[in-house]
């Protein structure tokens, strides 16, 4: 998030033959990736072990969807080639919702990842992000 700031306010160039709102892109299409494996392979199977914790993966899911939004909305803005104010409105919103999301994640679900057996790969069960 920092690097793709520093791109929009030129205060970074980007490495030769790489284009940093391109690695902003593939970053978003990892992070979509990982939220897309945890509820369809990590959070179903912690569902089943622990089914006290549907209020948590709801709410977590709903963050997933919330992203999934504001990522629509940044590629969007870049598409059309909006200002770098707009741009940055855009990753406030979206570092705002992770920092929240990641954050109660970890408060919930660290020590119950401990306990449970989840059964697949770690790109199965986590996306391009493990």
């Amino acid at each position: 998030m920092a690097l793709a700031r520093k791109s929009i306010d030129g205060e970074v160039e980007a490495p030769e033959g790489m284009d940093l709102l391109v690695f902003c892109r593939g970053f978003c299409s990892a992070l979509s990736g990982h939220h897309s494996s945890e509820d369809a392979g990590l959070f179903p199977q912690i569902l089943a072990e622990r089914p006290d914790l549907k209020p948590v993966l709801d709410k977590l899911m709903q963050d997933h969807s919330m992203l999934e939004y504001l990522i629509g909305d940044l590629a969007a803005a870049l598409d059309s080639g909006a200002d770098p104010a707009e741009l940055h409105r855009h990753l406030d919103g979206i570092g705002a919702i992770m920092e929240s999301h990641f954050g109660y994640e970890e408060r919930q679900l660290l020590s119950v990842l401990e306990t449970v057996s989840p059964t697949g790969t770690p790109t199965e069960l986590l996306g391009p992000l493990a």
